[in-house]
């Protein structure tokens, strides 16, 4: 019998981000318009909730992996501890190396090459692929999303981002053409790499506590990017990254 060809690691998350980033850039092309200042609102809105509902499903997921596994209450209760102190101590690493304030650099850059005017048509080109290049590829979104796909978990992370990128591809089209939707080659390149990466994290496949951390620090990593969405508050997400791997090493030292 001829199993049906299969690739464990195919990154099904990232191939959907680029479907959106492709039909949003070929919809503001078409429009040849951006999308009005009411409906950017209430599409953050609604990109809010469901950044809300990823969040909640990681962190649903954890706590239900960490119950089940749990040698008992105290087992669990530790987990918990432990999930909490990887968020403070990846803070700390993360605000040490800075990753934040390397992150804002090229978002400056981003925004600088974003309010230009008076440009040809090959710098236009040039300044839509730079910018959403660094738009969807940096940031915390883009890695959580990449690992949970690559552990073999449905991709809710990825889902979420695809919408917002294919959104903002839609918006900045019509300004600097298809230079927008060329930046899903390097998107793929990136993603389909850490995802593959990720997919040989075996140890946390195997060890269900160790994926129930990494589900309870992204979920609560997740939920603050609404915060973000909604232009509530400036948090320093890149800064909490770190969290992800302190987390599932101290609960496979304190746990296992």
């Amino acid at each position: 019998m001829i199993e049906w060809f299969k690739i464990e690691w195919l990154p099904l998350g990232t191939f959907f981000n680029v479907l959106c980033i492709l039909a949003g850039g070929t919809t503001g092309l078409i429009l040849s318009r951006q999308l009005p200042d009411k409906t950017q609102r209430r599409v953050r809105k609604y990109l809010a909730g469901l950044t809300v509902l990823a969040g909640g499903y990681m962190i649903a997921n954890g706590l239900y992996g960490g119950w089940t596994e749990a040698g008992g209450i105290w087992d669990f209760l530790l987990l918990v501890l432990i999930t909490l102190l990887a968020i403070s101590f990846g803070n700390l690493f993360g605000t040490w190396l800075k990753l934040q304030d390397r992150l804002d650099k090229l978002g400056k850059e981003a925004k600088r090459r974003l309010t230009k005017s008076d440009e040809d048509d090959g710098t236009k080109f040039s300044d839509g692929f730079v910018t959403c290049t660094v738009l969807f590829t940096v940031g915390p979104m883009s890695i959580l999303g990449c690992v949970e796909d690559g552990l073999g978990n449905v991709p809710t992370i990825l889902i979420v981002k695809s919408i917002m990128d294919g959104i903002a591809t839609m918006c900045f089209a019509p300004r600097f053409g298809i230079g927008v939707m060329l930046s899903a080659v390097p998107l793929l390149a990136y993603q389909g790499t850490v995802t593959l990466l990720a997919s040989h994290l075996e140890f946390m496949k195997n060890e269900p506590m160790l994926l129930a951390n990494f589900n309870l620090v992204g979920g609560l990593l997740v939920l603050t990017i609404v915060l973000v969405i909604l232009e509530i508050e400036k948090v320093p997400l890149a800064n909490y990254l770190p969290a992800l791997v302190v987390g599932p090493a101290l609960a496979y030292w304190w746990i296992l």
